[in-house]
């Protein structure tokens, strides 16, 4: 009996590349023995619709996008309760996820090995109600990937975020927050925090910090202090430049859960999209929730 397939695509994502590669990636996947149903998205949360929908109709579902596309897809899947394995051929402008997982940047050769079927059991989190694949983040710079124009985003990749980023530079906010883990709680004021389950964040590596097991049951966390003056903000930039956790403005640890209280709603990004104001979050890693089609022994 032939398998089915569900295959959801972001036509915009990457300079609209996909196109070159459509034909050849739904041949591999004819190959490999699926009948494929696929779609190209037409709105923000049409890959999560869409997904809800085939979630207990296939045996795979793939998608091609930036790690906003992933996202909603693995949204969709873990609240319809779905086991099904995922497969992902990386297509945006950063694909931190991609890139922590050693996932080809060449779409053909992505295809191909999804068609391999070897699973990895990878951790995703929790965020209030929310899903996230691979990092939870407030504070300065993080609505930049929400509101950076996707055209804008194709045409110059990463300087789009660089160039909305430096307009902010000059109007740092800071957030007093109470922060309580599984082993200890502590309150200080600060301009940027995230939770993450990925080896590198906006393109950026070792900003997670060193030796990142994605399906370990643990977070990545760093919270970043408000400087009071130019020579903390020194202090800040080399320690996370260096991945040394040597500055007592950074906090930097591993949990698998986390709760964050702020004196006010503090918006938040979940994987690059808007997740909402909120004066308190609740952050839980789901252990090995996500059946990830992947190969390769670094990913072990």
């Amino acid at each position: 009996m032939e398998k089915k397939l569900f295959f959801v695509f972001n036509p915009k994502s990457g300079k609209g590349k996909i196109k070159t590669a459509l034909m050849d990636i739904v041949d591999i996947f004819n190959k490999g023995g699926y009948e494929v149903v696929i779609r190209a998205t037409q709105y923000p949360k049409d890959a999560y619709e869409m997904t809800r929908k085939y979630a207990d109709k296939v045996d795979l579902v793939v998608c091609s996008g930036g790690d906003g596309t992933l996202d909603e897809v693995v949204a969709g899947l873990v609240e319809t309760g779905s086991k099904v394995p995922v497969g992902y051929i990386p297509a945006g402008s950063t694909n931190d996820f991609a890139g922590s997982l050693f996932i080809p940047k060449n779409m053909v050769a992505a295809a191909e090995m999804i068609m391999e079927e070897n699973v990895y059991r990878c951790d995703i989190g929790k965020f209030n109600k929310q899903t996230f694949t691979y990092i939870a983040a407030f504070g300065l710079f993080t609505d930049v990937a929400y509101e950076t124009d996707q055209d804008l985003k194709n045409i110059l990749g990463h300087l789009a975020y660089l160039l909305e980023g430096v307009k902010r530079l000059f109007d740092i906010q800071s957030y007093h927050m109470k922060v309580t883990t599984e082993d200890e709680i502590f309150e200080d004021d600060f301009m940027y925090g995230m939770i993450t389950n990925s080896r590198s964040v906006g393109g950026f590596k070792n900003l997670t910090g060193k030796n990142v097991d994605m399906n370990d049951g643990l977070f990545e966390v760093t919270l970043i202090t408000t400087p009071k003056n130019p020579m903390d903000m020194q202090e800040i930039i080399a320690g996370l430049m260096s991945g040394k956790d040597n500055s007592d403005l950074i906090y930097t640890f591993k949990t698998s859960r986390i709760r964050i209280q702020s004196d006010e709603a503090v918006a938040w990004t979940l994987d690059g999209e808007y997740g909402g104001d909120h004066k308190e979050v609740e952050i839980r890693n789901l252990h090995r929730a996500l059946n990830l089609y992947l190969t390769g022994s670094k990913n072990s």
